[in-house]
C-alpha cells in the first residue's frame, strides 16, 4: 500500500532533524540515527543539504532501507528559517516500483532541468524546475512555460511536447516513452526524457538537456550524437542505438503486461518467463546504451564540456545514488568530509558517469560487511579523487588488461559488459586527465582532474 498522507519534520541550520512525525523519526532512529540527530538517510540527508544550500525547495523519490526492506518516499524539502522543512508523502515498500531507474537514469537525476512526478495515466502532479545548477539561461523560458502548462492541463506530459521518431500519441506505454527525445516550444536544444516507474504512486519524469544529442536539421527525425560527422562512423550511435531501443522498449513492455497479468489470469511458470524476458531485454538494452557510449568516446571529434566542479560534491552524489545498492550489500560507504571541496575542471555529467562505474564495481567485487572507501584531494594544477575497495584487487599481469574494450578479467554472470572502464578512461582523458589502478589487495581506481584554485 502507499502511504499518502503527508509525513512532517524539521532540520536545522546543521541539518540535524529536531522535529519529526512518528514514522520518520522511527525511520530516523532504525537507520541508526539519534533524535535529535543528524539525519540518517543518505538520499534524504543529500536533498536536506542541496536544499539548505541553493535556497530552493526540492521534489524527489528518496529510497531508504528499512530494518531490510527497500522503501521509498516522495520527499519535498523547503527551505525554513536556517534550516530546512520536510514533508514525505506515497510512503511503499520500494518493491512496488516495476523497474530498476539505471545509472544512466541516476545521472540525469543529477543535472536535469526538470523533474516532474506523474500519477498512473502520466498526468502531471507536481513540477520542480532545477535550474539554478544548470547552463539553461536561454531555455529558462521555455521550461517555465512548459511546467506551467503541465500544471494547468490536466493532460499526459508528452501532450505538451513533440516527440522526435514517435508517430504515436498518447496512450503510450511508459516504456515506449523512456528514453524519448523531444522538442520543447521556444527551447532551440533538443531534450531527453526518463521516465522511473514508482508503482502504485505512478511515476517520476525527469527531462535534460540532451547534450550527446542534437537533430542535424527539422527534416531529421533521428536523433544524432553531436560528435558525429565523419561519413561511416558512430554506426551504433545514429543508426544502430536509435533503431534499436523501440523494439526493445517494446519487447520490455509486452513482456511486464504478462508478467503482471494486466492482459488476463496466466500460471505463475509462464509469468516467471516473462519476468526471464523482460530482464533480458532491460540487460540488451544496457548493452545498447554501452555501446552507443563506445561509439561516442571513440570518435574523433569527440569532446566534453569541462566545466568548473567540485570533486568532493561528485563523491557525495555518487554515493547518494549507490546508497541502498551498498546496504543491501552490507557494504559501507567512506565519504569525504561534509565540508571538503576539491575544485576541478571537467564536465559534471561525464565525471559522475565515471564514478558510478567505479563505485558500482567496488560495491560488485567487494566482501559483504566491508567497506568502499571514496577519498579526493589536489593542487591548482591536480585534483584527484579515488574509489577503494577490500576485495581481492588486482595482479600485475591483469593491470593492463582490466582498461581493455570488453575485457572482464575471466568474470561471468555479474551483468557488466566489459565496457565500462574502457568508456571511463577514455573519458578522463579526454577531460585531460586520467584513469589508473595500482596492483594488489583491495583495488584503488584513481581519476585524476586538471586542478583549479578554490574559489
Amino acid at each position: 500500500m502507499t502511504r499518502v498522507t503527508p509525513i512532517e519534520g524539521r532540520c536545522d541550520a546543521a541539518d540535524r532533524l529536531i522535529e519529526a512525525g512518528p514514522a520518520l523519526a522511527g525511520l530516523q532512529l532504525r537507520c541508526g540515527g539519534d533524535m535529535p540527530g543528524t539525519l540518517a538517510v543518505p538520499a534524504l540527508l543529500t536533498l536536506v543539504r542541496r536544499t539548505r544550500a541553493s535556497g530552493v525547495a526540492q521534489l524527489r523519490t528518496v529510497n531508504a532501507v528499512d530494518e531490510g526492506r527497500q522503501i521509498a518516499f516522495l520527499a519535498h524539502v523547503a527551505p525554513a528559517g536556517e534550516g530546512t522543512h520536510i514533508a514525505l508523502s506515497h510512503w511503499r515498500l520500494a518493491g512496488e516500483a516495476t523497474a530498476d531507474q539505471g545509472a544512466d537514469a541516476a545521472v540525469l537525476g543529477q543535472i536535469a532541468a526538470l523533474h516532474a512526478v506523474l500519477d498512473r495515466d502520466q498526468r502531471v502532479l507536481a513540477v520542480d524546475l532545477r535550474l539554478e545548477d544548470n547552463d539553461l539561461v536561454h531555455d529558462a523560458g521555455a521550461l517555465r512555460a512548459l511546467a506551467d502548462q503541465w500544471r494547468e492541463s490536466g493532460r499526459p506530459w508528452s501532450e505538451a511536447v513533440e516527440l522526435i521518431g514517435i508517430a504515436h500519441r498518447q496512450p503510450l506505454h511508459w516504456r515506449l516513452l523512456d528514453d524519448a527525445v523531444l522538442r520543447i516550444e521556444g527551447s532551440d536544444r533538443p531534450w531527453r526524457a526518463r521516465l522511473l516507474p514508482r508503482g502504485e504512486a505512478g511515476f517520476e519524469l525527469l527531462l535534460a538537456a540532451d547534450g550527446l544529442r542534437a537533430p542535424q536539421s527539422p527534416a531529421e527525425p533521428e536523433p544524432l550524437l553531436a560528435a558525429e560527422t565523419t561519413p561511416g562512423s558512430r554506426l551504433i550511435g545514429r543508426d544502430l542505438a536509435p533503431a534499436l531501443r523501440q523494439p526493445i522498449n517494446r519487447i520490455i513492455a509486452n513482456a511486464e503486461t504478462i508478467r503482471t497479468r494486466l492482459a488476463g489470469p496466466l500460471s505463475d511458470a509462464y509469468a516467471g518467463y516473462a519476468a526471464d524476458i523482460a530482464e533480458a531485454g532491460r540487460h540488451l538494452l544496457a548493452l545498447v546504451e554501452d555501446l552507443a557510449d563506445l561509439d561516442a568516446v571513440e570518435a574523433p571529434e569527440f569532446s566534453p564540456a569541462p566545466d568548473r566542479i567540485d570533486l568532493a560534491d561528485c563523491a557525495r552524489r555518487a554515493a547518494g545514488i549507490l546508497a541502498m545498492r551498498a546496504q543491501e550489500r552490507g557494504i559501507a560507504l567512506a565519504l569525504p568530509d561534509d565540508t571538503a571541496k576539491v575544485p576541478a575542471i571537467g564536465e559534471f555529467r561525464r565525471v559522475l558517469q565515471i564514478l558510478l562505474n567505479l563505485v558500482t564495481n567496488a560495491i560488485r567485487y567487494s566482501p559483504p560487511q566491508s567497506t568502499v572507501t571514496i577519498e579526493c584531494g589536489g593542487d591548482a594544477t591536480t585534483a584527484w579523487i579515488a574509489v577503494r575497495d577490500e576485495g581481492a584487487g588486482l595482479r600485475e599481469d591483469q593491470i593492463a588488461r582490466v582498461f581493455e574494450k570488453f575485457e572482464r578479467l575471466g568474470r561471468t554472470g555479474d551483468g557488466g559488459s566489459g565496457l565500462g572502464l574502457y568508456i571511463s578512461r577514455r573519458l578522463a582523458r579526454a577531460m585531460h586527465g586520467d584513469l589508473t589502478v595500482a596492483a594488489g589487495p583491495g583495488a584503488r581506481f584513481v581519476l585524476t582532474l586538471p586542478g583549479r584554485p578554490a574559489s
